[in-house]
């Protein structure tokens, strides 16, 4: 009995170092689309982590800087290949390209406005070729 009370007592603790060990930042991400993420769903989640950001930080008179590596709009690889391959979605994506090029050395006044127009370049794109996320995106107008 005290053989099996050892071993059950050891086992448990491994079981809560391991438990303990897990990133909790990982515990709970699933992917959104039960088929999987590609590659420009999580770029443009973490272009509209970056954009709720600045908008924070350009409410509180801060100058937000640009860190997302937004330029691979044009090569990710997207749920639906044929609507990134469009030629629309390509001068959409290369509007915001110029956009937030812009925003990395303009003043703080010019920001206000490149901001506002980044977010509404992302709603006419998402208007004319994935409506879906415009319900978040609203999220960002100032």
């Amino acid at each position: 009995m005290k053989l099996f009370l050892s071993g059950l007592s050891i086992v448990a603790a491994i079981f809560i170092l391991g438990a303990c060990n897990e990133d909790p930042q990982n515990v709970d991400k699933k992917p959104l689309n039960p088929n999987g993420d590609s590659e420009l769903a999580i770029l443009m989640r973490e272009m509209f982590d970056e954009g709720m950001m600045m908008k924070d930080m350009i409410k509180n008179g801060d100058h937000p800087e640009v860190n997302v590596e937004f330029q691979k709009i044009l090569t990710a690889e997207a749920t639906e290949p044929e609507k990134a391959a469009s030629p629309e979605f390509k001068a959409f994506a290369q509007t915001y390209i110029n956009t937030m090029e812009a925003m990395k050395d303009a003043s703080p006044e010019d920001k206000l406005v490149l901001y506002d127009t980044m977010v509404e370049n992302c709603m006419t794109c998402h208007e004319a070729l994935c409506p879906g996320p415009n319900r978040r995106i609203k999220k960002l107008k100032m």
